[in-house]
Formats: structure tokens, sequence, C-alpha cells
């Protein structure tokens, strides 16, 4: 019997090649040897404001970039994580054992918490002047996605390592209090392109919230656009590329380039020692844009008939639900709420 994987991506922002690298692209491979459930987390999309028809269409949107980067929804399983509810249900139970203390101290909700008070202060915007709960209990949701489903393997990047960390805690709380009813999840990372950095900035992670659009090469970006943000892509001070004393920006390129191309380590070195940076920059430019336009191609054809994604995505729910209720049920009635 296979073991499950279960991983998902928010639909806010803009998917990059750093989500691609660093996770689909890792999906795609799993799919064949693992039972793998990807989910569009909607839910927690709007621990922060989202414009309701600008998020309807991002779900829409990232399902089909999943479809277009090698999902396959005949072995893999594709989802809108509202539309099983059992995730909201266990979310809940599981908030009930988890230590305030433990949600406090995570890091992400800290500096989110300090950018949308920002965002706040700027906008003055009156409606929006708190800092809504669910980022506080994004943690737990999050515990609840994984946990609902059983699932061996998390494939996430580095930035979401406590995150997980914090699901294998509350797991083996629940365990602990209730009974072994969680499997404790482990994790499982690509060795090459786990974290891409920002194109202007390479000290920090490429994001899809990011304010400068140069900061990342989004998936759906023309392919002029992409180019062209890569040859403004912050290199270093050096005249070429030294492997000996690699600057930030550099290694960034050069990990970029390996990740779609593949290339041992040894044949990175021979071919780009001594180059130029704008010779790198072409070379980068063009492995990029080699995968980026025929992925494009696929988007296109995969959106040109709108009743697909939503068959995919119905399809997807209807496979995974008898999972997730089991889960329920078995934690219901483990804490002795009520069940038929």
């Amino acid at each position: 019997m296979k073991q499950r994987v279960f991983s998902g991506v928010q639909p806010s922002g803009h998917l990059h090649i750093g989500n691609y690298l660093g996770a689909i692209k890792n999906f795609v491979k799993l799919q064949h040897d693992y039972e793998c459930i990807f989910c569009v987390v909607d839910l927690h999309a709007i621990t922060v404001y989202q414009d309701p028809a600008e998020l309807k269409a991002k779900i829409l949107e990232i399902a089909a970039l999943f479809l277009a980067a090698g999902i396959d929804p005949k072995i893999a399983s594709l989802i809108v994580q509202s539309d099983v509810a059992a995730h909201a249900e266990l979310a809940w139970m599981l908030t009930c054992v988890t230590p305030i203390g433990w949600l406090q101290r995570m890091t992400q909700f800290k500096a989110k918490a300090a950018q949308w008070r920002d965002k706040i202060d700027t906008e003055q915007d009156d409606q929006l002047a708190s800092v809504g709960d669910g980022l506080l209990q994004y943690p737990v949701l999050m515990a609840a996605d994984i946990l609902l489903y059983q699932a061996h393997i998390v494939p996430v990047g580095d930035d979401q390592a406590q995150h997980l960390e914090l699901t294998r805690d509350i797991a083996q709380r629940f365990n602990s209090l209730y009974g072994d009813t969680f499997v404790v999840p482990a994790t499982k990372l690509p060795s090459v392109g786990a974290r891409v950095m920002g194109l202007d900035d390479p000290a920090k992670k490429m994001s899809k919230s990011a304010q400068s659009a140069n900061s990342y090469v989004g998936l759906l970006d023309p392919p002029a656009t992409a180019k062209k943000k890569i040859m403004r892509a912050v290199t270093d001070t050096q005249p070429a590329v030294d492997f000996d004393n690699l600057g930030p920006g550099v290694q960034n390129l050069l990990g970029i380039f390996q990740a779609f191309s593949e290339w041992p380590d040894d044949r990175m070195r021979n071919h780009f020692h001594g180059k130029r940076y704008g010779d790198l920059k072409k070379e980068v430019a063009e492995m990029v844009l080699s995968h980026l336009e025929p992925f494009q191609e696929r988007y296109r054809q995969i959106t040109a008939d709108p009743s697909y994604v939503a068959g995919v995505l119905r399809s997807g729910a209807e496979r995974v639900s008898p999972i997730a209720n089991d889960t329920v049920r078995t934690v219901k009635q483990r804490m002795g709420l009520y069940t038929e």
C-alpha cells in the first residue's frame, strides 16, 4: 500500500518559478510513487481579506496551473479545501487541544501580523483595523489539512518547517490524550531548488505576494517579461562567475538554472565557471523560457474549457471525502463527541 502525501498552495498572489521548483515540480514526481492529495487551500487565504471575485478566479487558476504542470487527476487527487467540510471541522477539534503558547511563538504569525498592521496603517481602513484570529489559528488549520488524510509525507519548503513541526506536536499531543489516532507526518524536500530567492533581493525568498513584480518570474508571465526580469536580476561586484566566491544573487541564478536543467554539480561548474554575468543571465533566461512556454500552452488548452477544471475538482473531492469523513468520525469518537 502506497504512503499518502498531502500538500497545498494558497490561491493568492502569482504562482512563480520558485513555487514550481520548490514544490509543484516535486509534486509531479511524487504522484507516481505515492497516493497524493494536492489542495488549493482557500480557507488559509481568507486569514486576511481577499476580494471575493478575485479569490474565486484564483482558486480555478491555481488548479489549472497544477494540471498544466503535470498533475494527473487520474492518479492524484486535486481538491479545494473549502469543498471538503471536514477540514474546518477537524481544525476546531484540534484547536481545542493546542496550547495557545504554541501558536503565539510561531514566527510567521508574528511577521504576517506585523505586515498586516502596516498595511492597515497605510490604508487607514477602519473595516480592517485589527488582525484577525485566523492568522493565529492558521497553523492548526494546516495541521488539520495534513492529519485529516493521515498523510505520511508533506513536501513543503523550508519556510514551512516550523508549521510542520507544530503539526507533529499536535498529532503527538492528541495521540497522548486520546489514544493512537493520527499518523505523525514527515517532510520530503527536493534536493535542488527548494528555496528560490528574489531576483531583486536575493536575501529574501521569492514570494508570490511580493510588492515588486521584478522579484519573481510568474508562471504566467509573458516570455518577454520573464526574460526582462531575469536580465535585471541582482548579481554581485565580481566580474564573472567564481564558484569559490559566489554572491547570493549569482548563486540564486545558478540554482534556478540547475533546478530546471537538473545538471549535476560538476557540469554546472565546468560550464559556468568564469562566465560573465550577462551571458549567465541569458542562459538562465533561455532555460526558464524553454520550460515556461510549453507550460503556458498547456495552461491555455486546459482553461479553454472551464468545465474541465471544475470537473477535476469535483472528482477529487468525491475521492478524498470518505478518507476525511472517516478521520473526523474517529476523532469525534475518541473525544467523546456525538456520532450516530
